[in-house]
């Protein structure tokens, strides 16, 4: 798929580690224009130093919190009044932390859902106008495969991400008529620093080791591994490019098929 985004613009949140970062560098590969958007600016200026220029391309990088969603609207309003077009957005934040739901605090639900589902939509209403009018539009949000089958002991999450679905759907059917795609992806268990602090949490309370509970996930997908953050990227990518033109308000997991629904 090499120079198939050739004279496209993405913008990617989360991009300075894991599934985000190596969406960025996927995308770059492909011949985009790509913009970072994470919350540290000095990760944020090594990550631009490691993306693809092969194409002439102009990277660039926003600064910005998703726990601050007024925030970001102004930064991200600021960004586009320079005149640039966005045709590419992934959505990609990390999770909550975990636990059972019944002791979650509302306070937990209201912080994750202004990071996820609000600061989507913030992006969303800035750029799906320019999408319009340039005549392309992907809009890919990175959620998780709770959507399809709650995970045990991440009751926010899982609460949370199904609000984001639900969004993404609704978006979906009324940008499609623009030729605005906007799809899922659901990662399964990935080796990110996320999925490291989900197993040491785990380990503090079982006494399990860190390997031990990485063993027993990967043992739960058919392929009997966890995914690597640039399997995630090349679904991504996919999704981002004509040729998924037809593809829109689908929910895609890769997870090496370990939810068990179709």
């Amino acid at each position: 798929m090499n120079n198939m985004l050739t004279n496209k613009t993405a913008l990617v949140c989360g991009s300075t580690q894991g599934i985000g970062k190596a969406t960025a560098m996927k995308l770059a590969e492909m011949g985009a224009n790509v913009i970072l958007l994470a919350r540290n600016e000095q990760k944020l200026k090594d990550v631009l130093l490691e993306l693809s220029t092969e194409n002439n391309q102009k990277h660039h990088y926003i600064v910005a919190d998703f726990s601050d969603p007024s925030g970001l609207k102004k930064v991200i309003t600021d960004f586009l009044s320079q005149g640039i077009t966005i045709n590419i957005l992934v959505n990609n934040t990390g999770g909550p932390k975990g636990g059972p739901i019944k002791d979650a605090s509302t306070e937990e639900f209201i912080n994750t859902f202004n990071q996820h589902l609000i600061c989507n939509h913030i992006l969303v209403q800035a750029i799906y106008p320019g999408m319009i009018e340039s005549g392309y539009g992907r809009i890919i949000n990175v959620i998780s495969t709770s959507v399809k089958q709650p995970l045990p002991n991440l009751g926010v999450s899982n609460t949370i991400r199904g609000a984001v679905a639900s969004w993404s759907k609704t978006l979906a059917n009324e940008l499609g008529e623009f030729g605005i795609t906007v799809n899922n992806v659901l990662p399964g268990a990935t080796n990110t620093i996320r999925l490291q602090g989900i197993a040491e949490a785990k380990s503090e309370k079982t006494g399990e080791t860190v390997t031990e509970i990485f063993k027993e996930m990967a043992s739960e997908s058919p392929m009997k591994r966890i995914a690597q953050p640039e399997e995630i990227a090349a679904a991504i990518a996919f999704l981002a490019s004509p040729d998924a033109s037809y593809i829109n308000g689908i929910n895609l997991p890769v997870d090496g098929g370990r939810t068990k629904s179709l």
